[in-house]
Formats: C-alpha cells, sequence, structure tokens
C-alpha cells in the first residue's frame, strides 16, 4: 500500500507538470489522439519531468500490483486525483472551493477504509480468453479516443480521461497476468495489452491535459483505472478481502470513487485574479 500511496503521489504530480507542458504546445487538429500533440509536448522539460515521474510511480504500481489486489491499488491510484488537485492549486494558480478540499477529503478517508480491509493478492490466471479481451479493450480505447476530438472542452477532458484510465486499467490487469520475464512471455497476448494500452492511455491523456479541467481528465482517468480492474481482480484473479471486513473494503472503495467524481463534477476552479495596480 505504501508503495501504491507513493505512486498515486507520482503520478498526480506528473498530470499537473504534463498539463503544463500540454498547454504551452501549440494546438494540433484537436482530435482525441494526436501522436504529434506528444511529440511537441515531449520537448518541454515539464513534461519530461512528469514522464520521469510516471516511470516512478509505474514501478511503484507494479511492485504493489504483486502484493495486495488490484482493488486496492486502484483505489490507492485514486488519491492521485487529490494529489493533482492540491499540485494544480500551486502550479496552475487555481482556487480550490471548499467543496473541493472535501472531495479530497472524502478520497482519503475511502482510502484509509480500503487499507484496513485489503486482504492479500489473488493467484488466479482468469479464463483463457482474458488476456485476449485485454486487447480487445485496448482497441476500444484507441476508438473512443479518435472521436472525443469532437466533444467541447470539459466532456473531452472528461471523456479522454476515462479512455486513458482504461487504458492504464488494462495494464493493471496486465501485470497479473505475465509470469515474469522470460521469452515464453512473447506469445503471452496480455503483454502487447499492456504495451498498446499504456501506449494509448499516455497519448490521450496528453491530449485531454491539453485543454478543459485537469481535474475533470483526472477524475476519468480515475474511475477507468479503478472499477474494471477492480472487478476483474475479485471475479476472475482471486482477490479477497480481510476475514469479515469485505464490506469495509466496498465501503472504503465506493467512497474514494464518490469522491473522485466529486471532483471531475466540480471541476477545476477558476484561476486566482491577478493583482492590479494603483
Amino acid at each position: 500500500m505504501v508503495c501504491a500511496l507513493g505512486a498515486a503521489v507520482c503520478f498526480g504530480t506528473a498530470s499537473v507538470l504534463q498539463a503544463v507542458a500540454a498547454r504551452a504546445a501549440e494546438p494540433g487538429t484537436g482530435s482525441g489522439v494526436d501522436p504529434a500533440l506528444f511529440l511537441r509536448a515531449v520537448r518541454q522539460w515539464r513534461y519530461l519531468a512528469g514522464l520521469g515521474l510516471d516511470s516512478v510511480g509505474f514501478v511503484l504500481q507494479i511492485i504493489a500490483l504483486r502484493h495486495v489486489p488490484i482493488y486496492a491499488v486502484g483505489a490507492a491510484l485514486a488519491a492521485s486525483l487529490a494529489v493533482t488537485a492540491v499540485v494544480a492549486a500551486r502550479l496552475l494558480r487555481v482556487r480550490l472551493s471548499r467543496t473541493e478540499w472535501g472531495a479530497v477529503a472524502v478520497v482519503c478517508a475511502g482510502l484509509l477504509m480500503l487499507g484496513l480491509a485489503s486482504g492479500e493478492e489473488g493467484s488466479g490466471t482468469g479464463p483463457p480468453g482474458l488476456a485476449y479481451g485485454l486487447l480487445a479493450v485496448t482497441g476500444s480505447v484507441l476508438l473512443v479516443g479518435a472521436v472525443a476530438g469532437r466533444l467541447p472542452d470539459r466532456a473531452r477532458a472528461l471523456v479522454l480521461g476515462l479512455a486513458a484510465g482504461t487504458g492504464f486499467g488494462v495494464v493493471e490487469v496486465a501485470v497479473r497476468l505475465i509470469d515474469g520475464f522470460s521469452w515464453h512471455e512473447l506469445a503471452n497476448p496480455a503483454l502487447y495489452a499492456l504495451l498498446v494500452g499504456g501506449g494509448a492511455a499516455f497519448l490521450l491523456l496528453t491530449s485531454a491535459l491539453q485543454r478543459g479541467s485537469v481535474t475533470a481528465a483526472t477524475a476519468g482517468l480515475v474511475l477507468g483505472e479503478t472499477i474494471g480492474p477492480a472487478l476483474v481482480g475479485v471475479v476472475w484473479l482471486g482477490d479477497r478481502t480481510r476475514e469479515g471486513l469485505a464490506w469495509l473494503a466496498v465501503l472504503g472503495f465506493a467512497v474514494s470513487v464518490a469522491g473522485a467524481l466529486a471532483l471531475g463534477r466540480f471541476g477545476e476552479p477558476e484561476p486566482e485574479p491577478a493583482p492590479t495596480g494603483p
């Protein structure tokens, strides 16, 4: 759980740094999938710093996924939204309302409950077609990204964030389906689902952060990478809670997601007005 929360801090901070870089880059066609935008943004040090934090967060996430259930890791990563909100208030000069600070507190409370209730990681591998199903999901992620560019900025940020979160959710499940690092894993479709899903998620998240609300984009990201993977972990991979604490895990998960939804609902606050001269 410490690794999962560390990953959340890395991802949440990286989102804001990447948002600053993406907004400073020249706009492209407005398409949801815009590889050229990634190439323009990656020339800036803030985006590179964000990628560095993402890399550290990904390593911490893999460690966490190898030791605790997916639902616990996913809900811990939901804390990245709270981190994003706090860092955005500092770097993007925005003012968080009392409601949004309350939503941050709700996310943290849900994580506390989930951490107390989470049990050991399951040992299941799921049905034979699960890895191929992950590949199909990555295709839908790219499709959603391709059509999301026609949406208004706010809805665009939320939908692209949701699609990116789904891509990262594919990564979470795929990590559990890959048995170490060996040559025989090259025939495992889960490996390619991990690579394609992670790559598509990065592209979509970059486009989501260029325009619209950073917190709305991250809220979609959180929902996409928590709910689906958590269900897969419980239903097919054998993830369980501590004895007698299933209710607390369900409550903590629901509270965390509700806090994320609240932040996404209210979006990113308006920037603080610049001081005026005499």
